[in-house]
């Protein structure tokens, strides 16, 4: 694939306005100012192709990308506090409607923060994920920003904070060193190669 020749397709700010689905779908979720726009850029390898916002939660909409034949879905990021009930209601609203419906979502990367420990919405969406057998993978952003023997007790606490989490394939990512990159990028090649060939 060349991740290169990603082109944004769209953004939509309710789930009713979503198009029909085309083929297979890669969901990026996780909590405001994880860092999803700042990843998709790194595996596009565009500047700013997703719109990175100094201001947390700004991404309200659920956003779309295209590299065929995988559409990647950036969703609102959640569990940012200060936003009107309202506005919460409607992205959970955006988040759950795309969850739940029949398109064809093939992954979702969940991004963590590596320096803390799972929000209370982090480990909501890792149940949601595991009940209802959603293939996801889980990114731990910011790696930089530890040393070796933080990073080890991170780890380390993740493994107990973490539901299953010896079961699930766990990449640690960098927009600074692009360490995780090239692994993240592996990942949607071999499933978009196994969607080729079923084809």
């Amino acid at each position: 694939m060349n991740f290169q020749q990603a082109t944004f397709q769209a953004s939509y700010g309710t789930f009713s306005q979503l198009p029909p689905c085309i083929g297979m779908e890669i969901a990026f979720a996780g909590r405001s100012n994880v860092g999803k726009s700042t990843l998709l850029n790194k595996i596009f390898n565009r500047k700013a192709l997703a719109r990175v916002s100094a201001v947390p939660g700004k991404t309200a909409t659920i956003n779309f990308y295209r590299i065929a034949p995988v559409t990647f879905v950036d969703l609102p990021g959640y569990g940012y506090a200060k936003v009107a009930k309202t506005e919460k209601r409607r992205w959970a609203e955006l988040i759950d409607g795309y969850l739940e419906s029949d398109r064809d979502i093939q992954l979702i990367f969940l991004l963590l923060d590596m320096r803390h420990a799972p929000s209370r919405d982090d480990l909501q969406m890792i149940d949601y994920l595991v009940a209802q057998e959603m293939p996801f993978v889980i990114i731990l952003t910011k790696a930089d920003k530890l040393n070796q023997s933080q990073r080890k007790a991170r780890m380390e606490a993740f493994a107990e904070e973490i539901p299953y989490f010896d079961e699930i394939h766990i990449i640690p990512f960098s927009a600074i060193t692009r360490e995780g990159v090239e692994t993240i990028r592996e990942v949607i090649t071999e499933l978009a190669e196994a969607e080729k060939m079923e084809k």
